[in-house]
């Protein structure tokens, strides 16, 4: 008899709710007994008439669970209980509950939507939230509306936020409150320095918790690096009684079955990633050892890259974590934080479908038949990112021009690849299968040149620079055995022309004058590491980078040469003509360019650009120039300042004139094409061609541009000031009796000697000839004796003539 488990207890209630509803959210805690008891449960209580599909976030949480559960029944896996992931399976006619990784799902529905045989789903640990698992929710969901409505749908979950899933699958929600042992908690009493090695702060609170606590310890850490790193440590640090086991998505089955199995003798610490927080049980753990870090794939649409990043865990994960070790006995968890900074702690980690890379979802509901929109999801996919996704896999010829999926689109979906290797596959020869296997695994070259073709040498069994991993190498060989099917006999064998098949938007070209810095076609820049052999390289694929968005660095990549890049893409490489202003040069470049995405395979001068595409070009030099109006133009813009207010003149602001450059400027700027020729440029005919003659008249109405004197001379008016002024010799204003105005306003006159030396400034002349006139007179007949100085200027005749010599 199988012990009891806290599940039991609600049991009834989960078995009611399938039998009324057909739909079910569970949520119960670590250790529950949830991923074992319910399939079982509902075979017992006879709900299921075929299969009961269960899915799993990981292929290891697979096939134990389906281990664990045969174990349960006394039969071997196979038999009542199966499971079937990626490059292994154990079922048989009998098998009544078949464990599945999530992919596989996927794949079932899309080659039969009616998922025929199979009478319930479930969904274990559905919080992890991956791309496959929201998908296959959501298409579930729409096979059970409109095809199978006796399908039950189940999500389970230990640390889920049960509302959102059950309001979208309109289920109810059971909650399990039970542990199967209570764990302890157990924090830091201070925040780690900064200073401080973080490999070495987990390796002695491990050695401080196993001071404390019996039993063995499961380590969480966040990669494979830091495992190595703290298995090191520990070697030196533990008693001599205790197995360290490493534990890793990247480890094969029986590496990974030995950390879990417990330890033939002494204690075990077993240093795992996230592999190990959920559907697992590890025999004899009685230890938490939590070192608060996660890593997440995250998808930067700017740079349309993925990378890896090292962020705090979340809530939801440190609970998951801690809950490993009260499966079997009483437990303690030791975490790597205080408890003041677990109150900081996010609630749950993101969605992939938030922040992971969207192309094999896309590709999935091209195939589908449907828009993202049409589908219920948990959290919908961000409608940019999904473009990027769709651009791409129009690149992949995945699908057409219209976003529907091609012939060739429903081959790569039929790959367990992502589409850029599945592309890869189907278009190349037999080297595209180890290729693809190398690309979709682990680096199995440490150390080395960038050079996939080391890695390559290194499948084949050739030496190769740098350190290598034979169980990474072992599982390659394996996948490129399986992936060898797909591949065409006749297909390129070339290593550059298959990276470029499958990256297309990473050739990268060598900048001009750096050996190490290059363009990548889709326009991101890449650098790639000083003394690699690849700097020299006038192109390149770049297959790995590390996903800096201003400019990433190359981990691994190969040579292209040119030939292959046009032998590869004919249709995508294309002349283009380029008449831009370059801001460098401070004038308009006419280019002939040869284009392969931002790539500019040849560049060549393009001598007889149009003058309207050059005047064009001129203009974005312009904006950044400015106006620049020489006097003349600027005295113009002055005037039509003054008229702005009228509704029937021009808007003549500077701000205005800059946005309609294009319509008042463009016809005369002939062949201007550089800062020197817009220097030497006549503003003023463009602007007065704005005005037709009823607008001139306005204008030299308003603000004449000179004041006509009693002698017939024209005096230009300065508008620079605040109010219109004129220079002119006091004797040519003689016989003036009313002030000049303009606009209303009074001009201001500066009144000149003989000499054309100012004597007086004055807004009114009649109140000078009856005020301080006088005066200037008396000074001015004593220096000009032989000039004119009346006594009544109002009734004098205006001259400029000196009287003659002797009179």
């Amino acid at each position: 008899m199988p012990m009891d488990l806290p599940i039991d207890d609600v049991m009834p209630q989960v078995i009611t709710a399938l039998r009324t509803q057909g739909r079910l959210v569970l949520q119960a805690p670590p250790g529950a007994g949830k991923t074992t008891r319910v399939p079982l449960a509902m075979i017992d209580a006879n709900l299921a008439k075929g299969r009961i599909l269960m899915l799993e976030p990981r292929r290891l949480a697979a096939r134990a669970a389906a281990e664990r559960m045969a174990q349960t029944l006394g039969e071997s896996v196979g038999q009542t209980v199966g499971y079937r992931v990626r490059g292994a399976s154990a079922v048989s006619n009998d098998t009544k509950i078949e464990v599945v990784t999530e992919g596989i799902l996927t794949r079932m529905i899309q080659e039969n939507a009616e998922l025929p045989g199979i009478s319930a789903v479930i969904f274990d640990e559905f919080h992890e939230r991956s791309l496959n698992a929201d998908l296959g929710l959501a298409l579930c969901l729409e096979i059970a509306g409109a095809l199978r409505d006796d399908l039950m749908l189940v999500a389970m979950s230990a640390t889920l936020d049960a509302a959102p899933v059950a309001a979208l699958m309109q289920a109810p929600i059971v909650t399990s409150e039970g542990r199967s042992h209570p764990v302890t908690p157990n924090w830091l009493d201070n925040p780690l320095p900064k200073t401080t090695r973080y490999e070495q702060a987990v390796a002695d609170l491990v050695v401080h918790a196993l001071s404390r606590e019996e039993g063995s310890a499961l380590v969480f850490l966040p990669g494979e690096g830091e495992i190595r790193r703290v298995q090191t440590l520990l070697s030196r640090m533990v008693p001599s009684d205790c197995t360290i086991a490493p534990l890793f998505g990247a480890m094969d089955f029986k590496a990974q079955r030995s950390a879990i199995n417990p330890a033939s003798s002494g204690r075990k610490i077993v240093l795992a990633t996230s592999i190990a927080e959920t559907s697992l049980t590890i025999e004899g753990i009685r230890i938490v050892v939590d070192g608060g870090r996660a890593r997440r794939a995250e998808f930067n649409p700017s740079s349309g890259m993925s990378r890896l990043v090292t962020t705090r865990v979340t809530q939801a994960e440190a609970t998951q974590r801690a809950g490993r070790a009260g499966r079997i006995n009483a437990g303690a968890a030791y975490k790597l934080w205080t408890r003041g900074e677990d109150g900081a702690l996010a609630a749950y980690p993101p969605a992939e479908i938030e922040s992971g890379d969207l192309s094999a979802f896309a590709l999935e509901l091209a195939l589908w038949g449907a828009q993202a929109e049409d589908l219920a999801f948990v959290t919908p996919p961000h409608a940019g990112r999904l473009q990027e996704a769709k651009a791409l896999l129009h690149m992949l010829d995945a699908l057409d021009a219209q976003g529907r999926i091609t012939s060739h689109g429903r081959k790569l979906a039929q790959l367990p690849l992502h589409p850029r290797l599945a592309h890869m596959v189907a278009r190349g020869g037999r080297a595209a299968a180890p290729l693809a296997a190398i690309l979709a695994e682990r680096d199995p070259v440490r150390g080395g040149p960038l050079d996939l073709t080391h890695r390559m040498r290194a499948v084949a069994g050739e030496r190769t620079a740098g350190e290598v991993h034979h169980a990474t190498l072992a599982r390659i060989r394996q996948e490129a055995k399986r992936l060898a099917k797909s591949t065409r006999t006749d297909g390129p064998e070339d290593i550059g022309t298959l990276a470029a098949l499958a990256y297309p938007d990473r050739i990268g070209l060598r900048r001009t004058g750096d050996a190490a810095r290059f363009v990548l076609s889709g326009g991101k820049g890449a650098v790639v590491p000083d003394g690699d052999p690849l700097a020299g390289q006038r192109l390149i694929v770049a297959t790995d980078l590390d996903g800096d968005p201003r400019e990433a660095r190359v981990r691994q990549a190969t040579a292209l040469s040119e030939s292959a890049l046009r032998a590869t893409f004919p249709q995508q490489i294309s002349w283009h003509d380029h008449c831009v202003w370059s801001r460098r040069e401070g004038r308009v470049l006419t280019r002939r360019q040869e284009r392969f995405g931002a790539l500019v395979l040849d560049d060549r001068t393009w001598s007889d650009a149009p003058d309207d595409l050059v005047a064009r070009a001129m203009l974005e030099g312009i904006i950044q120039l400015g106006l620049r109006p020489d006097k003349p133009a600027a005295r113009f813009l002055r005037r039509a300042a003054l008229v702005t207010n009228n509704p029937d003149f021009p808007d003549f602001s500077e701000p205005h004139l800059m946005e309609t450059l294009a319509d008042w400027l463009l016809p005369h700027l002939g062949k201007t094409r550089s800062t020197s020729d817009w220097k030497s440029f006549d503003l003023l005919p463009p602007l007065r061609a704005r005005l037709n003659w009823d607008q001139q008249q306005l204008l030299d109405r308003t603000a004449p541009p000179h004041l006509t004197t009693p002698l017939g001379r024209q005096i230009a008016i300065d508008y620079d000031g605040d109010t219109p002024q004129i220079a002119v010799r006091l004797q040519e204003m003689f016989g003036v009796t009313r002030h000049p105005m303009i606009g209303g306003q009074p001009v201001q006159v500066t009144l000149l000697s003989p000499a054309q030396r100012p004597v007086q400034v004055t807004m009114d002349l009649p109140g000078f000839w009856d005020g301080s006139y006088a005066d200037v007179r008396k000074d001015m007949r004593a220096r000009y004796p032989r000039h004119p100085w009346p006594d009544d200027p109002r009734t004098a005749d205006p001259t400029l003539r000196a009287k003659p010599r002797g009179t």
